[in-house]
């Protein structure tokens, strides 16, 4: 099986871990620091802080926010389930903006719209590695004196504007995902990024049960929070992975271009498009099927041939959980069609030549 996404890990990264294996830090050491501080470096931003996984990281992101009960988070439908149940778990309220037809990304056109006076934060979320237009989305915040905290699990190596996703430009806090499938691994891992010291140190609290130390034995929880802490054994592989992003990105657009030239002029097939403001890292590769209604017949077909597609997303407000707090269909159309006609295949640095000529021919001979 060819799958849509997978880890790129060499021997140089297994011997990095080995040397770690082998020291007196296992949990949390000087590497947890050394890759924030070079995590930051390639961003752009002045701090960052890494965290178990990206679900972690956004949820602290959230909490150190300290806003209010029930205040509204204005983000994409079409996103991992966690962009908005790690709001849900710090008690804000999702409100939904629908997706642009071509990227898969909230449109930002429709956001000032959503704002409410309980709105107090924007979570735009960068889909399959294509930057949202960040600075109307900066300017809308400063409008209405709200947060911005970027989802930009899918975004590593991705730049807006001529500013790599990261350096928090135009917001507060920007999120990643160290996840296998991603752009770096660190086996499971997220990290936060941002240039203001108040929210560093409150992030490197919430990572570790809500803990401020003090001298000698002392320390104090300030309020209840979990053990969100990577270990330095996931962050000397974060490392020895960081120093290839840039390579693992290059692979990724020389992937996505072979196919926009391949499939651009399939009769069934949409390919995916990248703004003039945009430098796309292609965590995912989504093509879109015209027809619709021929999406399982395709994704069948694909798996039955050894191709291991898969389909981002399902619109988070149409999951079980929502739509029993109210949210219904049709509440974001664009979203609701992105979904019925996505497929993802096949995009990886290690994808070789055999196998994506391969992917290509049998996606070629569907009519």
């Amino acid at each position: 099986m060819i799958p849509y996404g997978r880890q790129s890990i060499e021997d140089d990264d297994i011997q990095e871990v080995i040397k770690t294996l082998r020291s007196d830090f296992l949990t949390q050491g000087p590497k947890v620091q050394e890759f924030e501080e070079k995590l930051a470096d390639y961003c752009g931003a002045k701090y960052a802080v890494v965290f178990n996984s990206g679900t972690s990281a956004l949820y602290c992101a959230y909490k150190v926010l300290n806003l209010k009960k029930g205040s509204n988070f204005i983000t994409s439908p079409i996103t991992f389930a966690a962009t908005v149940s790690a709001g849900v778990l710090n008690n804000l309220k999702p409100s939904f903006a629908d997706v642009e037809s071509d990227t898969g990304n909230m449109d930002v056109n429709l956001i000032e719209n959503l704002i409410t006076e309980k709105t107090r934060l924007i979570v735009p979320v960068h889909y399959a590695g294509h930057p949202v237009d960040m600075e109307k989305v900066w300017n809308l915040a400063k409008k209405y004196n709200l947060y911005v905290v970027e989802d930009a699990c899918h975004a590593l190596g991705s730049k807006y504007k001529g500013y790599k996703i990261g350096s928090c430009k135009f917001s507060h806090m920007t999120i990643f995902s160290f996840h296998p499938v991603k752009h770096i691994t660190t086996g499971e891992g997220g990290a936060v990024l941002t240039n203001e010291r108040e929210f560093y140190e409150k992030l490197i609290q919430c990572r570790n049960h809500g803990i401020i130390k003090g001298e000698d034995w002392f320390y104090s929880v300030e309020y209840p929070s979990f053990n969100f802490r990577i270990t330095d054994i996931q962050c000397t592989l974060g490392i020895s992975q960081l120093r290839k992003i840039d390579k693992f990105v290059d692979k990724r657009r020389k992937i996505a271009e072979i196919y926009n030239i391949e499939l651009s002029n399939h009769s069934l097939f949409e390919t995916p498009s990248e703004k003039k403001y945009a430098y796309h890292s292609y965590h995912l590769y989504p093509l879109r099927v015209k027809d619709s209604y021929r999406k399982k017949e395709i994704f069948r077909h694909l798996k039955e041939k050894g191709i291991g597609v898969q389909v981002h997303y399902i619109p988070v407000y149409l999951h079980s959980y929502y739509r029993k707090k109210g949210y219904k269909p049709g509440l974001c159309p664009y979203a609701e069609d992105f979904y019925q006609r996505e497929i993802s295949i096949p995009i990886y640095p290690t994808l070789n030549e055999r196998d994506l000529n391969y992917v290509i021919a049998r996606l070629k001979e569907i009519n």
